[in-house]
Protein backbone atom coordinates (compact mmCIF):
# COMPACT_ATOMS: atom_id res chain seq x y z
CA UNK A 1 0.00 0.00 0.00
CA UNK A 2 1.03 3.57 -0.47
CA UNK A 3 2.20 5.38 2.07
CA UNK A 4 -0.17 7.73 3.34
CA UNK A 5 0.43 11.73 3.83
CA UNK A 6 0.30 13.16 7.28
CA UNK A 7 -2.30 15.26 7.87
CA UNK A 8 -2.04 19.04 8.79
CA UNK A 9 -1.53 19.47 12.69
CA UNK A 10 -4.85 20.86 14.54
CA UNK A 11 -4.15 24.87 15.68
CA UNK A 12 -2.64 24.11 19.67
CA UNK A 13 -5.45 26.36 20.60
CA UNK A 14 -8.35 25.30 19.06
CA UNK A 15 -11.24 25.31 21.51
CA UNK A 16 -11.91 22.01 23.79
CA UNK A 17 -15.74 21.12 23.51
CA UNK A 18 -15.25 18.56 26.40
CA UNK A 19 -11.94 17.66 28.14
CA UNK A 20 -12.36 14.30 27.68
CA UNK A 21 -13.26 14.20 24.02
CA UNK A 22 -9.49 15.18 23.57
CA UNK A 23 -6.63 12.86 23.21
CA UNK A 24 -2.90 13.00 22.05
CA UNK A 25 -2.08 13.67 18.92
CA UNK A 26 1.10 13.41 16.23
CA UNK A 27 1.97 16.63 14.49
CA UNK A 28 3.02 16.08 10.69
CA UNK A 29 6.34 15.59 11.84
CA UNK A 30 5.68 12.40 13.95
CA UNK A 31 6.12 14.38 17.30
CA UNK A 32 3.56 13.86 20.20
CA UNK A 33 1.64 16.78 20.25
CA UNK A 34 -0.73 18.45 22.89
CA UNK A 35 -4.69 17.37 23.41
CA UNK A 36 -6.52 18.11 20.34
CA UNK A 37 -10.28 17.71 20.78
CA UNK A 38 -11.69 15.27 18.13
CA UNK A 39 -15.08 16.93 17.97
CA UNK A 40 -13.44 20.16 16.28
CA UNK A 41 -14.68 21.28 13.04
CA UNK A 42 -17.91 18.78 13.58
CA UNK A 43 -21.79 19.95 12.56
CA UNK A 44 -22.90 17.07 15.25
CA UNK A 45 -21.72 15.08 17.80
CA UNK A 46 -24.43 12.98 18.88
CA UNK A 47 -25.68 11.86 21.34
CA UNK A 48 -24.42 14.98 23.39
CA UNK A 49 -21.87 13.41 25.88
CA UNK A 50 -22.07 10.28 23.98
CA UNK A 51 -18.11 10.45 21.99
CA UNK A 52 -16.68 11.13 25.61
CA UNK A 53 -18.34 8.19 27.12
CA UNK A 54 -17.26 6.05 24.55
CA UNK A 55 -13.89 7.11 24.77
CA UNK A 56 -13.48 7.00 27.95
CA UNK A 57 -14.97 3.27 27.97
CA UNK A 58 -12.65 2.53 25.50
CA UNK A 59 -9.40 3.63 27.80
CA UNK A 60 -10.97 1.64 30.57
CA UNK A 61 -10.88 -1.47 28.38
CA UNK A 62 -7.28 -0.53 27.11
CA UNK A 63 -8.17 -0.86 23.31
CA UNK A 64 -9.02 1.58 20.58
CA UNK A 65 -12.29 2.87 19.12
CA UNK A 66 -13.64 1.14 16.21
CA UNK A 67 -14.75 4.33 14.09
CA UNK A 68 -16.33 3.66 10.74
CA UNK A 69 -16.61 5.80 7.32
CA UNK A 70 -18.76 4.10 4.72
CA UNK A 71 -18.25 4.96 0.92
CA UNK A 72 -19.93 3.75 -2.32
CA UNK A 73 -17.58 3.57 -4.77
CA UNK A 74 -20.11 5.30 -7.80
CA UNK A 75 -17.22 7.11 -9.02
CA UNK A 76 -13.53 6.39 -9.44
CA UNK A 77 -11.83 9.12 -7.79
CA UNK A 78 -12.23 11.33 -4.88
CA UNK A 79 -11.54 15.46 -4.31
CA UNK A 80 -11.25 17.44 -1.09
CA UNK A 81 -14.90 17.30 -0.51
CA UNK A 82 -14.31 13.73 0.57
CA UNK A 83 -10.84 14.45 2.23
CA UNK A 84 -12.72 16.63 4.82
CA UNK A 85 -13.83 13.26 6.70
CA UNK A 86 -11.08 11.24 5.81
CA UNK A 87 -8.60 13.68 7.58
CA UNK A 88 -10.82 13.77 10.55
CA UNK A 89 -10.68 9.81 10.19
CA UNK A 90 -6.54 10.57 10.40
CA UNK A 91 -6.75 12.44 13.49
CA UNK A 92 -8.68 9.35 15.14
CA UNK A 93 -6.01 7.15 14.07
CA UNK A 94 -3.22 9.68 15.45
CA UNK A 95 -5.13 9.41 18.22
CA UNK A 96 -4.37 5.75 18.54
CA UNK A 97 -8.26 4.44 17.48
CA UNK A 98 -8.93 2.66 14.75
CA UNK A 99 -10.33 3.57 11.43
CA UNK A 100 -13.09 0.67 9.95
CA UNK A 101 -13.24 2.04 5.86
CA UNK A 102 -16.29 0.09 4.37
CA UNK A 103 -16.26 -0.37 0.72
CA UNK A 104 -20.02 -0.57 -0.45
CA UNK A 105 -19.44 -2.77 -3.41
CA UNK A 106 -22.63 -3.70 -2.21
CA UNK A 107 -24.42 -1.18 -1.01
CA UNK A 108 -23.41 1.07 -4.81
CA UNK A 109 -25.56 -1.81 -6.50
CA UNK A 110 -28.60 -0.01 -4.63
CA UNK A 111 -27.56 3.83 -4.56
CA UNK A 112 -27.73 5.98 -1.91
CA UNK A 113 -31.08 8.02 -2.32
CA UNK A 114 -29.51 10.70 0.32
CA UNK A 115 -30.03 14.21 -1.24
CA UNK A 116 -31.40 12.92 -4.77
CA UNK A 117 -35.05 12.98 -6.26
CA UNK A 118 -34.78 10.53 -8.54
CA UNK A 119 -33.67 6.88 -8.73
CA UNK A 120 -29.94 6.84 -8.62
CA UNK A 121 -28.67 4.52 -12.35
CA UNK A 122 -27.03 1.17 -11.44
CA UNK A 123 -23.36 0.34 -12.11
CA UNK A 124 -22.36 -2.69 -13.38
CA UNK A 125 -20.34 -5.14 -11.32
CA UNK A 126 -16.93 -3.98 -13.25
CA UNK A 127 -17.52 -0.56 -12.76
CA UNK A 128 -18.00 -0.90 -8.95
CA UNK A 129 -14.92 -3.16 -8.40
CA UNK A 130 -12.65 -0.60 -10.55
CA UNK A 131 -14.10 2.40 -8.51
CA UNK A 132 -13.79 0.41 -5.43
CA UNK A 133 -9.86 -0.28 -6.14
CA UNK A 134 -9.10 3.45 -7.11
CA UNK A 135 -10.82 4.70 -4.13
CA UNK A 136 -9.03 2.91 -1.44
CA UNK A 137 -5.68 3.43 -3.35
CA UNK A 138 -6.35 7.49 -3.41
CA UNK A 139 -8.02 7.12 0.12
CA UNK A 140 -4.94 5.80 1.41
CA UNK A 141 -2.75 9.22 0.69
CA UNK A 142 -4.53 10.65 3.36
CA UNK A 143 -5.32 7.78 6.37
CA UNK A 144 -2.34 5.89 8.19
CA UNK A 145 -2.45 2.29 6.28
CA UNK A 146 -1.05 0.02 9.41
CA UNK A 147 -2.65 -3.04 10.15
CA UNK A 148 -2.95 -1.43 13.75
CA UNK A 149 -4.77 1.71 12.27
CA UNK A 150 -6.67 0.57 9.50
CA UNK A 151 -9.56 -1.89 8.42
CA UNK A 152 -10.58 -2.19 4.85
CA UNK A 153 -13.66 -3.99 4.39
CA UNK A 154 -15.88 -4.37 1.57
CA UNK A 155 -19.95 -4.67 2.46
CA UNK A 156 -20.64 -7.65 0.14
CA UNK A 157 -18.61 -9.39 2.78
CA UNK A 158 -22.33 -9.71 5.08
CA UNK A 159 -25.08 -7.75 3.39
CA UNK A 160 -25.29 -10.49 0.73
CA UNK A 161 -27.55 -12.46 2.96
CA UNK A 162 -30.39 -15.06 3.19
CA UNK A 163 -33.96 -13.96 2.83
CA UNK A 164 -34.05 -14.95 6.64
CA UNK A 165 -31.49 -12.35 7.49
CA UNK A 166 -32.96 -10.17 5.25
CA UNK A 167 -36.31 -9.81 6.60
CA UNK A 168 -35.46 -9.95 10.73
CA UNK A 169 -33.09 -6.90 9.51
CA UNK A 170 -36.18 -5.56 7.83
CA UNK A 171 -38.12 -5.85 10.83
CA UNK A 172 -35.98 -3.56 12.64
CA UNK A 173 -37.77 -0.09 11.34
CA UNK A 174 -40.85 0.99 10.20
CA UNK A 175 -41.97 2.63 7.29
CA UNK A 176 -42.45 5.59 8.88
CA UNK A 177 -39.43 6.13 10.31
CA UNK A 178 -37.88 5.70 6.80
CA UNK A 179 -40.11 8.13 5.35
CA UNK A 180 -38.74 11.02 8.11
CA UNK A 181 -35.90 11.52 6.18
CA UNK A 182 -36.55 14.87 4.09
CA UNK A 183 -35.49 13.75 0.94
CA UNK A 184 -37.92 10.98 0.96
CA UNK A 185 -40.63 13.35 3.04
CA UNK A 186 -40.09 15.65 0.11
CA UNK A 187 -41.11 13.32 -2.60
CA UNK A 188 -43.68 11.45 -0.90
CA UNK A 189 -45.64 14.73 -0.23
CA UNK A 190 -45.12 15.58 -4.20
CA UNK A 191 -46.30 12.42 -4.99
CA UNK A 192 -43.04 11.28 -6.96
CA UNK A 193 -41.75 7.87 -6.52
CA UNK A 194 -39.63 6.61 -4.15
CA UNK A 195 -38.08 2.80 -5.07
CA UNK A 196 -38.37 0.27 -2.21
CA UNK A 197 -34.42 -0.09 -2.92
CA UNK A 198 -33.87 3.23 -2.12
CA UNK A 199 -36.15 2.56 0.83
CA UNK A 200 -33.78 -0.28 2.01
CA UNK A 201 -30.30 1.89 1.69
CA UNK A 202 -30.67 3.54 5.26
CA UNK A 203 -30.99 -0.09 6.75
CA UNK A 204 -28.13 -1.58 5.13
CA UNK A 205 -25.80 1.12 5.60
CA UNK A 206 -26.98 0.62 9.62
CA UNK A 207 -26.43 -3.18 9.33
CA UNK A 208 -22.54 -2.15 8.14
CA UNK A 209 -22.53 -0.75 11.42
CA UNK A 210 -23.47 -4.10 13.12
CA UNK A 211 -21.16 -6.30 11.59
CA UNK A 212 -18.27 -4.34 11.71
CA UNK A 213 -19.43 -3.53 15.70
CA UNK A 214 -18.75 0.10 14.99
CA UNK A 215 -18.10 2.71 18.38
CA UNK A 216 -18.29 5.79 16.21
CA UNK A 217 -19.61 6.92 12.45
CA UNK A 218 -18.61 9.65 10.24
CA UNK A 219 -20.24 11.18 7.69
CA UNK A 220 -21.03 14.78 5.94
CA UNK A 221 -24.16 16.12 7.15
CA UNK A 222 -26.28 14.62 4.34
CA UNK A 223 -25.92 11.62 6.41
CA UNK A 224 -27.21 12.66 9.27
CA UNK A 225 -30.50 10.17 9.14
CA UNK A 226 -28.72 7.48 8.01
CA UNK A 227 -26.07 7.35 10.85
CA UNK A 228 -28.77 7.76 13.24
CA UNK A 229 -30.65 4.86 12.08
CA UNK A 230 -27.49 3.00 12.08
CA UNK A 231 -27.16 3.24 16.00
CA UNK A 232 -31.35 2.05 16.05
CA UNK A 233 -30.55 -0.96 13.91
CA UNK A 234 -26.79 -1.18 16.67
CA UNK A 235 -29.72 -1.64 19.64
CA UNK A 236 -32.35 -4.52 17.71
CA UNK A 237 -29.52 -6.43 17.60
CA UNK A 238 -28.45 -5.80 21.10
CA UNK A 239 -24.99 -4.37 20.74
CA UNK A 240 -23.73 -1.00 22.45
CA UNK A 241 -25.07 1.95 19.60
CA UNK A 242 -22.08 4.28 17.80
CA UNK A 243 -21.68 8.08 18.76
CA UNK A 244 -22.38 9.60 15.30
CA UNK A 245 -20.22 12.92 13.95
CA UNK A 246 -21.42 14.98 11.21
CA UNK A 247 -18.40 17.00 9.02
CA UNK A 248 -19.11 19.71 7.14
CA UNK A 249 -19.41 19.26 3.26
CA UNK A 250 -17.11 21.49 1.50
CA UNK A 251 -18.04 23.74 -1.09
CA UNK A 252 -16.95 23.63 -4.56
CA UNK A 253 -13.98 25.85 -6.35
CA UNK A 254 -17.54 27.98 -7.49
CA UNK A 255 -17.76 29.08 -4.09
CA UNK A 256 -21.80 27.84 -3.53
CA UNK A 257 -22.40 24.93 -4.34
CA UNK A 258 -20.93 21.44 -2.53
CA UNK A 259 -17.71 20.39 -4.72
CA UNK A 260 -18.91 17.51 -6.73
CA UNK A 261 -16.82 16.22 -10.07
CA UNK A 262 -20.11 16.51 -11.71
CA UNK A 263 -20.70 19.89 -11.32
CA UNK A 264 -16.83 20.60 -12.88
CA UNK A 265 -15.80 22.56 -9.36
CA UNK A 266 -13.99 20.25 -7.40
CA UNK A 267 -9.97 19.51 -6.77
CA UNK A 268 -9.01 15.67 -6.75
CA UNK A 269 -6.70 14.19 -4.24
CA UNK A 270 -4.85 12.95 -7.53
CA UNK A 271 -4.79 15.99 -9.67
CA UNK A 272 -1.51 16.80 -10.65
CA UNK A 273 0.88 19.30 -8.75
CA UNK A 274 0.35 21.62 -11.20
CA UNK A 275 -3.21 21.57 -11.53
CA UNK A 276 -4.26 21.39 -7.89
CA UNK A 277 -2.19 24.73 -7.42
CA UNK A 278 -4.22 26.32 -10.16
CA UNK A 279 -7.13 25.44 -9.17
CA UNK A 280 -6.88 26.59 -5.17
CA UNK A 281 -5.82 29.54 -6.56
CA UNK A 282 -8.90 29.71 -8.27
CA UNK A 283 -11.10 29.68 -5.19
CA UNK A 284 -13.35 32.91 -4.25
CA UNK A 285 -11.79 35.30 -1.02
CA UNK A 286 -15.04 33.95 0.46
CA UNK A 287 -14.58 30.47 0.42
CA UNK A 288 -10.94 30.55 2.33
CA UNK A 289 -11.81 30.65 5.29
CA UNK A 290 -13.77 26.61 5.06
CA UNK A 291 -11.09 25.56 3.06
CA UNK A 292 -8.65 26.74 5.98
CA UNK A 293 -10.34 25.55 8.88
CA UNK A 294 -11.46 22.02 7.32
CA UNK A 295 -8.64 21.42 5.45
CA UNK A 296 -5.41 22.48 6.95
CA UNK A 297 -7.02 22.60 10.56
CA UNK A 298 -6.58 25.86 11.50
CA UNK A 299 -8.24 29.44 11.16
CA UNK A 300 -7.13 31.88 8.08
CA UNK A 301 -5.04 34.86 9.25
CA UNK A 302 -7.75 37.49 8.68
CA UNK A 303 -4.58 40.12 8.11
CA UNK A 304 -3.08 38.16 5.42
CA UNK A 305 -3.89 39.41 1.69
CA UNK A 306 -6.31 36.79 -0.07
CA UNK A 307 -3.76 36.34 -2.37
CA UNK A 308 -1.16 35.38 -0.32
CA UNK A 309 -3.37 33.12 1.29
CA UNK A 310 -4.58 31.46 -1.00
CA UNK A 311 -0.87 30.64 -2.16
CA UNK A 312 0.07 29.33 1.00
CA UNK A 313 -3.01 26.99 0.89
CA UNK A 314 -2.25 25.95 -2.55
CA UNK A 315 1.51 25.09 -0.96
CA UNK A 316 -0.37 23.19 1.86
CA UNK A 317 -2.75 21.12 -0.04
CA UNK A 318 -0.24 20.03 -2.40
CA UNK A 319 2.79 19.67 -0.08
CA UNK A 320 0.29 17.32 2.16
CA UNK A 321 -1.03 15.47 -1.03
CA UNK A 322 2.31 15.01 -2.83
CA UNK A 323 5.34 16.82 -1.53
CA UNK A 324 6.51 19.88 -0.41
CA UNK A 325 8.94 19.78 -3.45
CA UNK A 326 6.23 19.23 -5.79
CA UNK A 327 4.39 22.12 -4.30
CA UNK A 328 7.40 24.51 -4.73
CA UNK A 329 7.61 23.37 -8.17
CA UNK A 330 4.01 23.91 -8.80
CA UNK A 331 3.88 27.43 -7.50
CA UNK A 332 7.19 28.20 -9.82
CA UNK A 333 5.42 26.87 -12.76
CA UNK A 334 2.30 28.53 -12.24
CA UNK A 335 4.50 31.94 -11.77
CA UNK A 336 6.20 30.83 -15.24
CA UNK A 337 3.05 30.33 -17.03
CA UNK A 338 0.39 32.73 -15.47
CA UNK A 339 2.48 35.55 -14.17
CA UNK A 340 5.66 35.47 -16.35
CA UNK A 341 3.33 34.65 -19.39
CA UNK A 342 5.79 31.67 -20.37
CA UNK A 343 5.36 28.41 -21.28
CA UNK A 344 5.91 25.15 -18.80
CA UNK A 345 9.13 23.66 -18.71
CA UNK A 346 8.10 20.21 -19.94
CA UNK A 347 5.21 20.39 -23.08
CA UNK A 348 3.38 17.07 -24.49
CA UNK A 349 4.53 17.01 -27.83
CA UNK A 350 1.71 16.64 -30.47
CA UNK A 351 2.93 15.13 -34.10
CA UNK A 352 0.14 15.61 -37.29
CA UNK A 353 0.77 14.10 -40.33
CA UNK A 354 0.70 16.06 -43.28
CA UNK A 355 -1.51 14.41 -46.11
CA UNK A 356 -3.68 12.48 -44.71
CA UNK A 357 -7.51 12.97 -45.57
CA UNK A 358 -10.50 13.15 -43.54
CA UNK A 359 -13.26 15.61 -42.87
CA UNK A 360 -12.05 19.37 -42.95
CA UNK A 361 -12.06 22.69 -43.56
CA UNK A 362 -10.73 23.93 -46.68
CA UNK A 363 -8.02 26.62 -47.48
CA UNK A 364 -10.29 29.39 -47.53
CA UNK A 365 -12.46 28.63 -44.42
CA UNK A 366 -15.36 26.62 -46.85
CA UNK A 367 -17.54 24.28 -46.04
CA UNK A 368 -16.16 21.18 -44.60
CA UNK A 369 -15.42 18.79 -46.57
CA UNK A 370 -13.72 15.09 -47.21
CA UNK A 371 -10.87 15.48 -48.77
CA UNK A 372 -9.11 17.17 -45.32
CA UNK A 373 -6.59 15.92 -42.50
CA UNK A 374 -8.39 14.24 -39.18
CA UNK A 375 -6.68 16.68 -37.47
CA UNK A 376 -6.77 19.40 -39.99
CA UNK A 377 -3.74 18.91 -42.27
CA UNK A 378 -4.53 19.91 -46.21
CA UNK A 379 -1.96 20.11 -49.13
CA UNK A 380 0.76 21.51 -46.50
CA UNK A 381 -1.85 23.59 -44.95
CA UNK A 382 -3.54 22.94 -41.60
CA UNK A 383 -6.96 23.73 -40.51
CA UNK A 384 -5.98 24.74 -37.15
CA UNK A 385 -9.58 24.36 -35.19
CA UNK A 386 -9.00 20.66 -36.73
CA UNK A 387 -5.85 20.43 -35.21
CA UNK A 388 -6.83 22.34 -31.82
CA UNK A 389 -9.64 19.75 -31.33
CA UNK A 390 -8.06 16.71 -31.68
CA UNK A 391 -5.29 17.74 -29.81
CA UNK A 392 -7.29 18.67 -26.53
CA UNK A 393 -10.31 16.91 -27.05
CA UNK A 394 -12.40 19.84 -27.60
CA UNK A 395 -14.98 20.57 -30.13
CA UNK A 396 -14.04 22.17 -33.51
CA UNK A 397 -16.62 24.70 -32.85
CA UNK A 398 -15.17 25.54 -29.55
CA UNK A 399 -11.74 25.71 -30.99
CA UNK A 400 -12.79 28.33 -33.69
CA UNK A 401 -14.31 30.47 -30.68
CA UNK A 402 -11.25 30.14 -28.98
CA UNK A 403 -9.04 31.83 -31.85
CA UNK A 404 -11.26 34.43 -32.47
CA UNK A 405 -11.53 35.35 -29.17
CA UNK A 406 -7.49 35.65 -29.19
CA UNK A 407 -6.81 32.68 -26.61
CA UNK A 408 -4.82 31.10 -28.79
CA UNK A 409 -1.15 31.76 -29.69
CA UNK A 410 1.87 30.03 -31.79
CA UNK A 411 5.01 30.94 -29.84
CA UNK A 412 3.39 33.25 -27.78
CA UNK A 413 2.24 35.37 -30.72
CA UNK A 414 -1.40 35.66 -30.80
CA UNK A 415 -3.93 33.83 -33.51
CA UNK A 416 -5.61 36.00 -35.29
CA UNK A 417 -9.04 36.60 -35.22
CA UNK A 418 -10.82 34.51 -38.27
CA UNK A 419 -7.21 33.02 -39.05
CA UNK A 420 -7.94 29.58 -39.22
CA UNK A 421 -6.06 28.13 -41.78
CA UNK A 422 -2.40 28.03 -41.56
CA UNK A 423 0.79 26.58 -43.21
CA UNK A 424 1.78 23.45 -41.87
CA UNK A 425 5.71 24.83 -41.94
CA UNK A 426 4.56 27.68 -39.49
CA UNK A 427 3.52 25.29 -37.30
CA UNK A 428 6.11 22.53 -37.52
CA UNK A 429 8.30 23.28 -34.08
CA UNK A 430 6.25 26.06 -32.44
CA UNK A 431 4.86 26.00 -28.79
CA UNK A 432 0.42 26.06 -29.35
CA UNK A 433 -0.75 27.87 -26.38
CA UNK A 434 -4.81 27.61 -26.01
CA UNK A 435 -6.32 29.41 -23.41
CA UNK A 436 -3.84 29.67 -20.10
CA UNK A 437 -3.56 25.70 -19.43
CA UNK A 438 -3.49 23.79 -22.21
CA UNK A 439 0.20 23.69 -24.31
CA UNK A 440 1.47 21.34 -26.97
CA UNK A 441 4.76 21.29 -28.75
CA UNK A 442 3.70 20.77 -32.50
CA UNK A 443 5.70 18.62 -34.85
CA UNK A 444 4.83 17.77 -38.11
CA UNK A 445 5.71 14.17 -40.18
Amino acid sequence: MPNAREVPSEDAAAPVLAQADADVVEDPSGEVGGAVDLGANAVDCLPLGRLAEKLISAATQGRPLRVKLGIDPTAPDIHLGHAVVLRKLREFQNAGHLVVLIIGDYTARVGDPSGRSTLRPMLTEAEIEANAATFQDQALKILDASPERLEVRCNGEWLDMSMVDLLALVRTTTVAQILEREDFAKRWSASEPISMLELLYPLLQGYDSVAIQADVELGGTDQKFNLLLGRDVQRAYEQPEQAIMTMPILVGTDGTRKMSKSLGNHIGITDPPEEMYGKTLSIPDEAMGEYFRLLLGRELDAEQPPREAKRALARELVGWLHSPEEALEAERAFDRVFVQRGAPEQIEEYVFDVGMLDVGKGAKGGAEREDAAPNGVENGGVHLPALIADAFGLSRSEARRMIDQGAVSLDEQPVAAGEHDIPAERLDGVVLRVGKRRFRKLRAR
